[in-house]
């Protein structure tokens, strides 16, 4: 007999019509970290063109290895969720599929609707994931008056605080390129000095 495999990150499916009304109470009584996708009801089957049953994904990320077995009669126990459960592999994957973010044919489900619970690290998961967020604070780190990393991060964690733990994650990035930002305009008023004095 094969071994079964184990893992502490488990992919899971809900119905709305199967699942209990007070889902999320269910998943918070089990006192594992969760994340869930929004309710995808408008997903269309590519055989018969229907739109499917309305459902959402799920990640449970438990503190120990869990099995098959274990994880699986878990969701059809306590969420009345299908049996099958997989081994998360990429959380960006999780991500991506939760909203459709890389499949631009499927329908766009909103971040915002993106639930989770018993100490899940929403933010990080979305910072960490999320592939336009690095070009996002690009863009406000470029358009910024701000010339150090201190006043950067500060302005960031007033005006931008779920950017905040991204921001120490790329702290090398965001330094550098302040640094040379600084560095720049130090040379081009050197440069306008030497031109006012020829």
């Amino acid at each position: 007999m094969t071994k079964e495999k184990r893992s502490n990150k488990w992919a899971f499916l809900i119905y709305k019509e199967s699942a209990p009304d007070n889902y999320f109470n269910v998943l918070e009584e089990l006192h594992v970290p969760f994340v869930l996708s929004p309710w995808h009801d408008e997903d269309i089957d590519k055989k018969t063109g229907q739109v499917k049953k309305s459902h959402k994904h799920g990640a449970f990320y438990f503190d120990s290895l869990k099995s098959y077995t274990q994880v699986s009669e878990l969701v059809a126990d306590k969420l009345h969720g299908p049996a099958h459960v997989e081994i998360i592999m990429s959380p960006k994957g999780m991500y991506d599929y939760f909203i459709h973010a890389e499949n631009p044919e499927k329908t766009l489900y909103n971040i915002e609707d993106i639930e989770s619970g018993c100490g899940f690290d929403l933010n990080k998961f979305l910072t960490e994931n999320n592939p336009d967020l690095l070009k996002q604070i690009y863009e406000v780190m470029r358009d910024s008056q701000l010339n150090e990393f201190s006043d950067f991060t500060d302005f960031v964690a007033e005006k931008h605080p779920d950017l905040l733990s991204f921001v120490f994650d790329k702290s090398y990035f965001f330094k550098v390129y302040l640094d040379s930002k600084r560095y720049n305009i130090e040379k081009m008023k050197i440069k306008l000095v030497e031109d006012k004095n020829d």
